[in-house]
């Protein structure tokens, strides 16, 4: 049986490995570096949120629409550029929505609960890795909002059968 030298099999298996998880990497780092820069603008911070919307302090409004404008403009340029998607090679497609019922609702719940916990749903990993426990009380209700909205979902698409609802699988009704 031959073998590489434990060197060149170690730098060998190292290539590989980040070649197949190079997504995940990339993916890594950018949230690391999103994070650590709304760590660095206050966004983690529950006073900050408190203050905005008490009209206070519009120090995180200041950050939240140099963020929207800074996000027109890379979106306009990648679609005037055509850039291709960095892990897959395929081209930046940007799919346009259709409007759905519930959505006025939907944002008013997400502008209600951002008030009440005085965080944003995109800032509570970053507030986790900074170690403020108490942002865990603000995914729980991440997570139960979502699972809420799923249920809710599938009354709707079962037309307010609740029994059809609460079946295991509702794609294989008659």
């Amino acid at each position: 049986m031959y073998k590489f030298p434990l060197l060149k099999s170690i730098k060998l298996f190292l290539i590989s490995f980040s070649f197949v998880y190079r997504s995940n990497f990339l993916a890594l780092l950018m949230g690391l570096m999103f994070g650590f820069l709304m760590s660095r603008a206050g966004a983690t911070t529950f006073d900050y949120h408190a203050k905005m919307f008490l009209m206070i302090d519009f120090q995180l409004m200041e950050v939240i629409v140099t963020a929207v404008i800074i996000a027109m403009i890379g979106v306009f340029l990648l679609k005037k550029f055509h850039v291709r998607a960095v892990t897959t090679g395929a081209e930046v497609d940007f799919v346009k929505k259709p409007y759905q019922k519930g959505l006025i609702a939907g944002a008013m719940l997400f502008g209600i609960g951002w008030a009440m916990t005085a965080s944003c749903p995109g800032t509570v990993p970053a507030m986790l890795g900074e170690g403020k426990l108490s942002a865990l009380f603000v995914l729980g209700g991440l997570l139960l909002g979502t699972m809420a909205y799923g249920v809710l979902q599938s009354f709707i698409a079962n037309n307010g059968r609740i029994r059809d609802t609460l079946k295991e699988d509702s794609c294989d009704r008659p």
